[in-house]
């Protein structure tokens, strides 16, 4: 692998046709050698409202076609110093959550073990809670950088303890990330208490409420982020459901007055300069919205994730 794989030019294959991979890289089976391997998690067993995120994987590829391999905006040029590549769907349980949840996470440690970064396409938010296990076995505790509508810190849901809504609480219980450097962005929508958001502050989660963020700009969020976590290994989660549903519709549990686009693009390339150890983005359901335009964004969110990693070239 000693050149680096590059997406498909539009210009040699036009994009509605090649392979149904991220950006049209390369599938491989083999992690030998990769930098980061993106990969689909195509589970919904664990969502609580609106289900249909098993597509999200297949519908974010598909979408990420457009893509191009140079960030005009930041003068990333990931692919110049990444080996990249897609190495295809987790083969989960879909009848059963809980075995779903140890297939990710044995995933994960053969991932892991290979010294490639996962960035993951989900997929509901339970996904994160297996990956984070992982990620801890590796690193130790993770900072954690989550946006999000929602905190998903139910200490359970149906009498169920692990699902799309628990993932934090069992995080923060299990020790799998640092409190202090735990950051929740976009928070809103109603509760049943006053005590929804409180308790996880109570933890040490730094929480920022999206009606706090209407009309700023996050690029100065993002940098004392970076100031405040230091050299600590970072995870970065990012539901789609961060963002108003006039951006993106199609998600399982939608909540009005969120987040835009281009914050979210302010605040992921504010976080240049961390040590990313992973990544997701979750909750893109494409059957609630058939223009693609949902997991159009999800896609690019993933890329300007890509952009920040650690190594990456500035042109």
């Amino acid at each position: 692998m000693s050149e680096k794989n590059q997406p498909i030019s539009g210009n040699d294959l036009a994009r509605f046709s090649g392979p149904n991979t991220f950006m049209r890289l390369p599938a491989v089976n083999d992690l030998k050698g990769l930098d980061v391997a993106v990969l689909g998690i195509p589970l919904d067993i664990g969502t609580s409202w609106r289900s249909g995120t098993r597509f999200g994987p297949k519908e974010v590829r598909a979408q990420s076609a457009m893509l191009r391999p140079y960030n005009l905006g930041t003068g990333a040029a990931p692919f110049d110093s990444l080996q990249v590549a897609d190495i295809g769907d987790l083969a989960i349980n879909t009848f059963s959550l809980s075995d779903s949840l140890r297939i990710i996470e044995e995933s994960y440690d053969s991932i892991l073990m290979s010294d490639a970064m996962p960035l993951a396409i989900g997929g509901d938010h339970s996904i994160t809670l297996p990956v984070l296990r992982a990620m801890a076995k590796r690193h130790g505790p993770v900072a954690l950088v989550h946006v999000d509508a929602h905190a998903d810190v139910n200490d359970e849901m149906f009498g169920e303890r692990e699902c799309h809504g628990t993932v934090f609480r069992r995080a923060h219980e299990e020790g799998l990330i640092i409190p202090s450097k735990t950051y929740q962005i976009g928070l809103r929508g109603t509760g049943y208490s006053a005590e929804d958001f409180k308790e996880a502050a109570g933890w040490g989660f730094q929480q920022f409420l999206a009606q706090e963020l209407w009309g700023r700009s996050l690029a100065s969020l993002g940098s004392e982020i970076r100031r405040d976590v230091g050299d600590a290994p970072v995870y970065i989660t990012y539901d789609i459901d961060s963002l108003d549903p006039a951006y993106a519709p199609g998600t399982g549990t939608p909540e009005i007055g969120g987040l835009t686009t281009p914050q979210a693009m302010e605040l992921i390339r504010a976080l240049r300069g961390l040590n990313v150890v992973g990544g997701d983005l979750v909750e893109v359901s494409p059957p609630y919205d058939t223009s693609g335009n949902t997991a159009l964004t999800g896609a690019n969110i993933l890329y300007e994730m890509l952009c920040v990693l650690p190594g990456v070239t500035y042109r």
